[in-house]
């Protein structure tokens, strides 16, 4: 018989909600709840499947913010896999270091805790003697800025190795260095598998030997979006390895763009906006799918989608509901007026006004400068997590403050064209 386990990583139990713009009561609860979820698909996958192990490559809690609530729920699924004889081989990774709770709690007696020695466990021994080993290392310390691989002792002889670690690897935007290690250093060390964890996006860095960084399972806001997956891996009798994805999140984010050039009419574009969603909602596998939407386009209907926003929220959401599972986290609108600059009149002061901002201002050393300023002070009351996504390094700064500015003067814009309208109505 062969060996088969569920490689996951970065559950990042009961995460604090992250995004701002939830402001739906329902929508809100759904996502705090989505971690939880995920574990239990996992158990549930691993017992359907009848695996032999369920591997998690650390970041199981998020940070301080962990209850004992939390412990007790992960303790309940984890006895779940006691019951049907499955082991649990744990490492802690550098979300786990910070947690007030991981002392207190009584794991299961099926679960192998790796603590910060390197420690070979034999997992099974196969149907012609050769026997499988899992070796993993697990640090308290938040930091690793050095490499964890020379812990690690060489394979065990005429055995399946199968590793699991913690690691940036070469580093990846979004995520701090921790314990790094480069792809050709792991594949030199002689294991047969690596089972990483901490980077959240899904990535199979190499066939042979196989290192998978398996993604999380379970996205949490606009930035981690997309179906997520746990890996389920087969080794065979003679050593070959089979590994595939098995998507597992219930909720997936997804941004989604909407054109509306042609679109002149306030429900030719509820229309495409509709058409879109049914296209997503037939391509995406989540139960539940939560939209950023984004209009684009030239069209003459600009000004009046960016003069009262949250209107628009209530019509895309009212469209967003029709579809089952389906949710409008937030509506952002990045058109432009159809209307040429050739078209209006020169005498229009608004018009005169956008001309100046877009030509002169948003271009000039002077606003740059006090925009990356301005932006710069409020990053830096934002938890270091959230300043690493939003601008983890001077490029994504730079399309932050221009983003920002753009969408800003658009937004002033458009009430000052709104302003205008009545104005002239009412006359």
């Amino acid at each position: 018989m062969p060996f088969r386990f569920v490689h996951t990583a970065d559950l990042h139990l009961d995460s604090p909600l992250r995004s701002l713009a939830l402001k739906n009561v329902e929508l809100a609860e759904l996502v705090r709840g989505a971690t939880r979820t995920a574990l239990s698909s996992i158990v549930d996958l691993c017992i359907a499947e009848a695996v032999d192990a369920l591997l998690i490559a650390g970041d199981l809690y998020d940070g301080s913010q962990t209850s004992m609530n939390t412990a007790l729920f992960l303790s309940t699924e984890l006895r779940r896999l006691e019951q049907a004889g499955i082991p649990v081989f744990i490492i802690r990774g550098n979300h786990d270091s910070q947690s007030t709770i991981k002392r207190e709690l009584s794991l299961p007696a099926n679960v192998h805790l790796f603590s910060g020695r390197i420690k070979s466990v034999r997992a099974k021994t196969l149907d012609n003697g050769r026997e499988v080993y899992v070796h993993g290392v697990g640090f308290d310390n938040p930091h690793a800025p050095e490499s964890l691989l020379s812990s690690f002792a060489g394979p065990m002889a005429d055995a399946i190795n199968i590793g699991m670690l913690h690691t940036s690897l070469a580093g990846a935007p979004g995520h701090d260095p921790y314990a790094p290690a480069s792809v050709a250093d792991l594949a030199a060390h002689g294991f047969d598998y690596w089972a990483l964890g901490h980077v959240h996006l899904r990535q199979v860095h190499s066939e042979k030997p196989v290192i998978v960084m398996p993604g999380m399972p379970q996205g949490r806001d606009i930035n981690e979006a997309g179906d997520k997956s746990v890996t389920l891996v087969t080794v065979g009798d003679n050593g070959t390895i089979f590994h595939e994805e098995r998507r597992i999140g219930q909720a997936a984010f997804h941004r989604l763009s909407v054109e509306l050039t042609g679109a002149d009419d306030w429900q030719a574009m509820l229309a495409r906006v509709r058409a879109a969603i049914a296209d997503a909602r037939d391509k995406i596998y989540a139960e539940q799918l939560i939209f950023r939407i984004v209009l684009t386009g030239t069209t003459s209907l600009a000004w009046s989608l960016r003069r009262d926003p949250e209107f628009l929220q209530a019509e895309i959401s009212n469209v967003t509901a029709g579809f089952p599972g389906c949710w409008a986290e937030a509506v952002e609108v990045s058109c432009r007026n159809a209307e040429s600059d050739a078209t209006q009149s020169a005498a229009d002061p608004v018009h005169e006004l956008a001309l100046t901002v877009h030509g002169d201002v948003l271009g000039s050393h002077a606003f740059r400068q006090e925009a990356e300023r301005i932006v710069e002070e409020l990053l830096a009351q934002l938890p270091r997590e959230l300043r690493e996504q939003m601008a983890g390094d001077e490029a994504a700064l730079g399309r932050l403050v221009e983003t920002v500015s753009r969408e800003g003067s658009d937004d002033m814009l458009a009430y000052l064209q709104a302003g205008r309208a009545d104005g002239e109505g009412a006359r």
